[in-house]
């Protein structure tokens, strides 16, 4: 008679099984907080925990009670969205004895860069600085308002905010090349560049004044035929404009 046997894996399975559901258990008994699961999957000491800490910071309507004039002022700059206890720290202390405890006033150069040093990853046309060329030894406060940070004078280049493009483009055949000639930049760009904002190509006939027969012999840039080259695509799906090495 034939008896059918279960293969040998599903034992060892079967106890390795047994042996974390027993671990879980055991785990729960004696680690898991009792308070868990009795407002939902958290430990629900962890309010009472919180709300028990000391009150450190004061909120933006303490601060516009006192200093109605500077909020005035804030609510209609680029800072608007900044709270104020971001930049002079916790004032629940000041706003409850406003002569005796003083906020913080950042006054180096140290504080500013946290936000608008140089790096990559920040949104393009948001004002970057290199704080080591930057003026450097002058405190930023020297210059901005920082209740108003309006800029003491207009950038007169672009790298003034798009540094990294920057330096792509200085290093590749492209560097000679002004921005303009392939961005629409509206002049209030230059003063809210993210109100305003430049106008990127939509068109591969940007490309052709230089890379044409006509133009590019002139400039000894690589000549393309228009008509064929790319088919639907666009010259800068395959080459990027500020450093545009041919991809073969």
């Amino acid at each position: 008679m034939f008896r059918h046997k279960f293969p040998r894996q599903l034992v060892p399975l079967a106890v390795i099984f047994i042996l974390v559901l027993a671990a879980l258990l055991i785990a729960r008994a004696f680690l898991v907080p009792v308070s868990f699961g009795e407002y939902g999957p958290y430990r629900a000491n962890a309010t009472e925990e919180i709300a028990a800490q000391p009150v450190v910071y004061a909120g933006a309507k303490s601060c516009a009670d006192c200093h109605d004039d500077i909020v005035a002022l804030k609510t209609g700059s680029h800072h608007q969205g900044v709270a104020c206890e971001a930049c002079h720290g916790p004032a629940a202390a000041h706003a409850e004895s406003p002569d005796e405890v003083k906020p913080q006033i950042p006054r180096g150069r140290g504080f500013c860069p946290l936000c608008h040093g140089y790096n990559p990853s920040r949104p393009s046309g948001f004002p970057q600085i290199l704080p080591d060329r930057h003026n450097p030894g002058r405190p930023c406060i020297a210059c901005h308002n920082p209740h108003n940070p309006t800029l003491p004078r207009t950038p007169e280049e672009c790298d003034a905010c798009h540094r990294e493009i920057a330096n792509d483009k200085m290093v590749s055949p492209h560097t000679m090349l002004a921005c303009t000639q392939c961005h629409a930049v509206p002049k209030e760009h230059l003063t809210s560049p993210r109100a305003a904002r430049a106008l990127k190509p939509t068109d591969p006939s940007t490309c052709a004044p230089c890379h044409s027969e006509s133009g590019g012999k002139k400039l000894e840039a690589p000549i393309i035929d228009f008509q064929t080259h790319g088919g639907r695509y666009l010259c800068w799906d395959c080459h990027y404009p500020h450093h545009p090495e041919a991809n073969l």
